[in-house]
């Protein structure tokens, strides 16, 4: 099959209540669609939505590449084969942002998909999980972290994460070890500080949260190249988020005190590029967590398709619960501790043209 046409669409979806990151306080998400077509009649969706504070590239910058290279696309064969478009099959991936890489990247693979009868997890790998997990995200007040925690553990989940860092290091600590015993040793506990402590206010932490399990903490320090020192001298698990941009997957051999690797491909260029990560950790014995960074239906069921391509850990993808709505014509079924895959698959071809803005070709 021949990709015979390209689309550019521009989106703006409101969140139920504004989201601060980092710096930024964002009342709505914003992002862009690419739609490629077959000769055939085939259609693949991607989704670009750079992540403010975290992409070094804006919207902008992102939706002017898709303009530039997308129309170059025309007249490429699509082959189920080539299940991993790279510079060599698509030398016009080579230059892109990492959230321009993922947009048009996806779309290349739900087109492959599509064009030969498969779903994405089925172009992935040979036998994708038919469910996959979820963790809960805690965030907020202490009272709703301890009442969200309770629900949590009695709808289901297997794992919980907890944002941390933002308060005073006694203050996390009591919440974590409150969110602990009501979690008990049925639900894991992961902890996301995003880079916000000293090496000494790391320590702190660890001292004070010795006596719970915990899966592991996400990028602890604000000197990430004191993590080895941190995971090994303190027995605290760490897993590798922030660290990963700009890494290649041949480099976490250098990190082999990680517990886990977090995987977000709009940040890090893409799904072979999470992929070849996650072969790579599971050599070294490293968990794999696909994670969202805000996308909406179409950008979060690619996660679901690449959560049930790798493994087992749940995947963390409760951000889509932080939109108001979608523009996909039936919402995923999220937040819940588990998704079906197929029926994910099936709700994202599904795009509403009409809550799109259309984006003139370069």
């Amino acid at each position: 099959m021949i990709v015979s046409g390209v689309e550019i669409y521009r989106y703006e979806i409101p969140f139920r209540e504004p989201v601060t990151l980092k710096d930024a306080t964002l009342h709505r998400r914003e992002g862009a669609l690419i739609r490629l077509t077959t000769d055939d009649g085939s259609e693949g969706w991607g989704e670009t939505a750079p992540l403010p504070g975290f992409s070094p590239e804006s919207l902008e910058d992102a939706t002017d590449q898709l303009r530039a290279t997308a129309p170059h696309l025309v007249n490429h064969e699509v082959s189920a084969s080539l299940w991993r478009p790279d510079e060599t099959s698509f030398p016009e991936l080579s230059h892109l942002t990492s959230s321009a890489r993922f947009g048009l990247e996806l779309a290349l693979l739900n087109l492959s998909a599509a064009s030969h009868g498969l779903t994405l997890p089925e172009l992935l790998t040979d036998s994708p999980r038919e469910t996959i997990s979820v963790n809960g995200l805690l965030s907020g007040t202490l009272e709703k972290t301890l009442a969200d925690a309770f629900s949590m553990r009695k709808y289901g989940y297997r794992a919980v994460k907890l944002k941390i860092g933002r308060r005073e290091v006694p203050e996390d600590v009591e919440t974590v070890l409150r969110v602990g015993e009501i979690l008990g040793g049925g639900v894991s506990l992961r902890l996301d500080a995003n880079r916000a402590w000293g090496f000494d206010e790391a320590l702190e932490f660890a001292r004070g949260v010795s006596g719970i399990e915990i899966e592991y903490v996400e990028e602890p320090l604000a000197e990430p190249w004191r993590l080895a020192d941190l995971a090994r001298g303190w027995d605290l698990p760490v897993a590798l988020d922030e660290s990963l941009v700009g890494m290649g997957p041949e480099g976490l051999g250098l990190h082999p005190y990680a517990r886990a690797v977090v995987l977000k491909p709009t940040l890090l260029g893409g799904m072979s590029r999470a992929l070849r990560f996650a072969e790579e950790a599971g050599a070294l014995g490293m968990a794999s967590v696909v994670s969202s960074s805000y996308e909406g239906g179409v950008g979060t069921a690619a996660l679901v398709a690449l959560a049930a391509a790798v493994g087992e850990e749940p995947a963390g993808l409760d951000t889509y619960r932080a939109l108001a709505e979608d523009v996909i014509e039936a919402p995923l079924r999220l937040p819940a501790p588990t998704m079906d895959v197929r029926g994910t698959m099936e709700a994202a071809r599904k795009v509403d043209v009409r809550r799109l803005e259309p984006v003139p070709l370069g």
